[in-house]
């Protein structure tokens, strides 16, 4: 398909990437000091030119074009213009150029065309007039929540549209690129995140999740819970009726753990390969993940998952790649874990709470099935924190993270200061959380976890990173 330079006018791309707004939630990242009317020049350009002249992936096996994501990362840590410029330049170097769709994307052909990158173009002009209609929140309420753009009575299975798991899979890239549009509130962001999703390849999807609201608890009617906004007071909605047993995100990590139908010949079978593992087994895992106890009516329940998840994600990282001889792995895939969970409260803020639940459930789900497809390595959280209790006592400034985020905003790898990124944040929000602040979970040495895992995390990266070394894409090959 020929390339081509996409145009548009000026009043367009200005309205789609306008200057980033403040966040729409108390626990979304905040903005670094040193914005510069530079930088957000300089950022605006960037936004810009790849939006009309590249794709989103940046080769034939579809992987994907990040240069949005480092930008903004960038100017949301208080970069200077000409380095988020600099950076563009070595960004672009690789990408393929945009090309043309065969066709316009309709409401009537949308279905027809998902998971096929050709049509990215056109969906991104669908989605920019989407978006002039309706706000983020029924956006993504009918095109990634609804049963309509998942499951279509009387279609084949394998050509279900299942945008919830387009949505989530591509190693979350699309969940990451709307995650962003949510935070800064840049429309573009949205548009291209939701492009990508409809050209994302499908991943098992329970059929029966959009016939209720996917809680393991009471049900009630959708209401956002307040705690999650700007300027408003924490819900005191109760629950008169009896709750069944919690079951933490760690103890639905202990059971998986431990389940036979994840030996290690199975788990051989399906290393590196999340599509098949989905096929074949995506029903156990969502069981799993359904087990996991999510109870809207409860104040502050999303706000307790959405750190559940992230704190799930950066153990994977970090303890899973702590390797017993003392070295540390900074996988390339468990990386996207960190980076794709500082999304959860942006995204989560424009969402009623059924499909919060469904979101905070579906991510649950994808961690897992990656956390398996690497490997399942086993997670020796107390062997861990004693290996690497130097790290915290070696600090040579005040502010243990001044010099690693320093170090992420200059260093050549797009995704180290995206990592970086995650860990100060979640430092800010967890890292006070005590030992024994988990031990009522099934984790074995999870009550020995405290806020420091964290600066553990971006320590450890800090040092894996710091000479020029990739990520590790070798994952952590399971042993008979």
């Amino acid at each position: 398909m020929a390339a081509v330079k996409q145009t548009y006018p000026g009043s367009e791309l200005d309205a789609l990437f306008p200057s980033p707004s403040s966040p729409p939630n108390v626990l979304s990242p905040p903005r670094y000091p040193g914005a510069s009317p530079e930088a957000a020049v300089a950022l605006s350009g960037v936004l810009k030119d790849n939006y009309t002249k590249y794709h989103i992936f940046f080769n034939y096996q579809q992987f994907h074009n990040h240069i949005t994501h480092r930008a903004l990362a960038l100017f949301a840590m208080g970069a200077s213009g000409p380095l988020i410029e600099e950076l563009y330049k070595q960004d672009s170097a690789i990408q393929r150029p945009a090309v043309r769709s065969p066709e316009a994307i309709t409401e009537e052909n949308f279905i027809e065309h998902v998971g096929d990158e050709n049509f990215y173009a056109a969906y991104k002009s669908f989605f920019i007039k989407v978006i002039e209609e309706k706000t983020l929140s029924a956006t993504l309420e009918e095109y990634i929540f609804s049963k309509k753009y998942n499951f279509i009575e009387g279609r084949d299975a394998s050509a279900q549209p299942v945008m919830l798991a387009r949505f989530l899979g591509g190693f979350l890239h699309a969940f990451i690129h709307v995650g962003y549009g949510a935070e800064l509130c840049i429309p573009g962001m949205i548009v291209e995140g939701l492009a990508l999703t409809s050209v994302h390849g499908r991943d098992f999807l329970p059929s029966d999740l959009f016939e209720h609201s996917g809680t393991t608890a009471v049900e009630e009617p959708a209401t956002r819970l307040a705690s999650l906004f700007l300027n408003t007071k924490a819900s005191t909605v109760s629950s008169q009726v009896a709750q069944p047993p919690k079951k933490h995100a760690f103890s639905i990590l202990a059971k998986i753990m431990q389940d036979p139908k994840f030996t290690p010949k199975v788990i051989k079978k399906y290393f590196k390969n999340f599509g098949g593992l989905m096929s074949e087994h995506g029903d156990t895992i969502w069981q799993y993940a359904e087990q996991w106890t999510i109870d809207p009516s409860q104040p502050g329940e999303i706000e307790r998952k959405m750190e559940e998840c992230i704190w799930i994600s950066s153990i994977l990282y970090t303890i899973g790649g702590w390797n017993k001889d003392g070295s540390f792995t900074a996988d390339f895939v468990y990386m996207h874990c960190v980076t794709s969970s500082l999304f959860l409260p942006s995204l989560l803020a424009y969402l009623p709470t059924n499909s919060q639940v469904l979101l905070l459930r579906g991510y649950f789900a994808t961690i897992l099935g990656l956390y398996i497809t690497r490997g399942f390595p086993r997670l020796d959280i107390r062997g861990f924190l004693s290996a690497t209790s130097h790290l915290l006592s070696e600090n040579k400034v005040e502010n243990s993270f001044i010099d690693i985020v320093e170090s992420g905003i200059m260093h050549p790898n797009d995704h180290v200061p995206k990592i970086q990124r995650a860990f100060a944040h979640f430092s800010s929000l967890y890292g006070t959380r005590p030992k024994g602040y988990f031990k009522d979970t099934e984790l074995e040495g999870a009550d020995a976890l405290d806020g420091s895992l964290f600066l553990l995390g971006a320590r450890l990266t800090d040092e894996y990173m710091r000479y020029g070394t990739f990520w590790s894409l070798e994952g952590f090959p399971a042993k008979d």
